[in-house]
């Protein structure tokens, strides 16, 4: 399976923010969408990515107040992506290594996608389905 396909099912929809606003409007953004992570992307270009971890450990943590911390003084810039040609495998060793949740799917400089940890295992599980089944259909032939 590929990230490709992951999008494909899940949807290719993406929320984003810019880095001026303050940290307290992108969470409000990120709890009406019901998403753990926002995208920042100014003039098409993706600048960063800021999560609820980011805001747990850079703001509440560290005593800062939402409404006066900016996106841009914690979101995370050093951008982990994959293409939608990747494998979820791929994905799921890039998650665990970085220790990361989430991977913006890009290509050619363009924003296709974000896909979550949730979304790979659900990806990987549907794929031991499909074999168990597979070979449950062997067995019993």
């Amino acid at each position: 399976m590929t990230v490709n396909q992951i999008l494909n099912t899940k949807g290719k929809q993406v929320f984003s923010v810019t880095s001026n606003i303050t940290v307290y409007e992108a969470i409000k953004v990120m709890g009406e969408k019901n998403i753990g992570a926002v995208l920042i992307i100014e003039n098409e270009n993706l600048k960063g990515i800021l999560s609820e971890r980011d805001y747990a450990r850079k703001v509440v943590l560290k005593g800062k107040s939402s409404l006066d911390t900016y996106v841009h003084e914690i979101m995370e810039d050093d951008l982990v992506t994959v293409k939608p040609s990747d494998s979820i495998d791929y994905c799921m060793g890039l998650m665990s290594s970085k220790r990361i949740r989430h991977l913006p799917v890009v290509e050619n400089n363009t924003v296709l996608g974000l896909i979550s940890i949730g979304d790979v295992v659900k990806g990987i599980i549907e794929m031991q389905k499909e074999t168990i089944d597979y070979l449950h259909t062997y067995i019993s032939q």
